[in-house]
């Protein structure tokens, strides 16, 4: 049996129909919920790192009415646990060249690792494959490959080596000593810490002296620059901009991006724009 690891629910779908399709990848799919290039990720003494990542994310989302709840560290060391009473199970990490991948690769690595000839990983970073009108692309996503693509890409399927737990082994590591705010992907497995302001002139320059919707706001920003961090986060930068005085909130910020309005500071108050 094969457990594979995929980070998000979006990534989760084709590759669930991919594997109902093909016997050879039965298994069951691990979905990490966890965005881990963004947030604190240095451990507090006496605090499970879930309980840090759980308190982040009910800062960023505090609206939300069920509370929301990390657990992936409790779902790998339980995945983990399975692995060692039974030596016929193993992992793929499926990854994608995009941050959250990369930072969760590198987070379950010293956990996986010691499961030698067991854990594997599938990396379609700058790889070429056919979208639904059989045109050539490179997915920037497992979410964007159609699930007979990725019965194809089952072949990139390889046990990581000795050698890379060791070159890559101390990635994370200085990721968590620098616990900067943003996690930026190099390219390949590396990543650069940034501030978490990183991306605030880019929401910035789509702020004006009347009044907008901030969804209108992060979508522009996202699509602009393909921001890597999802709309909660950015929505999120909004608010902390807001109290740091360099813009102007109005309307609800406690709810979602679609319920206040964001300016910059002086000019005239004008009705929201849609």
């Amino acid at each position: 049996m094969i457990y594979h690891i995929v980070v998000g629910d979006l990534a989760a779908v084709p590759l669930k129909e991919a594997i109902a399709q093909d016997p050879s990848m039965a298994g069951e799919v691990v979905v990490l919920k966890d965005i881990l290039n963004v947030g604190p990720i240095l451990k507090e003494d006496g605090v499970p790192f879930s309980n840090t990542r759980t308190a982040f994310w009910q800062q960023v989302i505090p609206a939300e009415k069920d509370k929301i709840q990390v657990d992936d560290m409790e779902r790998i060391l339980d995945l983990s646990h399975a692995m060692y009473k039974n030596d016929k199970l193993v992992a793929w990490f499926w990854m994608a060249p995009i941050p959250a991948d990369v930072c969760a690769y590198h987070w379950v690595l010293p956990y996986l690792s010691k499961h030698k000839e067991h854990f594997y990983i599938v990396n379609i970073a700058n790889l070429p494959f056919l979208d639904v009108q059989g045109k050539v692309f490179y997915p920037k996503s497992l979410s964007e490959v159609i699930p007979k693509e990725i019965i194809k890409a089952r072949k990139l399927a390889r046990l990581v080596t000795p050698s890379e737990v060791e070159i890559d082994g101390d990635e994370w590591q200085k990721l968590v000593k620098e616990n900067k705010g943003i996690r930026t992907h190099e390219g390949g497995k590396k990543l650069s810490s940034k501030d978490e302001n990183y991306y605030d002139s880019q929401l910035i320059s789509f702020c004006s002296q009347q009044y907008q919707k901030a969804a209108r706001i992060v979508t522009q920003a996202l699509t602009k620059f393909s921001i890597p961090t999802g709309d909660l986060y950015l929505g999120w930068r909004l608010r902390q901009m807001a109290a740091a005085g360099l813009v102007q909130i109005k309307g609800d910020e406690t709810k979602s991006i679609k319920d206040f309005d964001v300016k910059m500071p002086g000019g005239e108050a004008e009705p929201a724009q849609a």
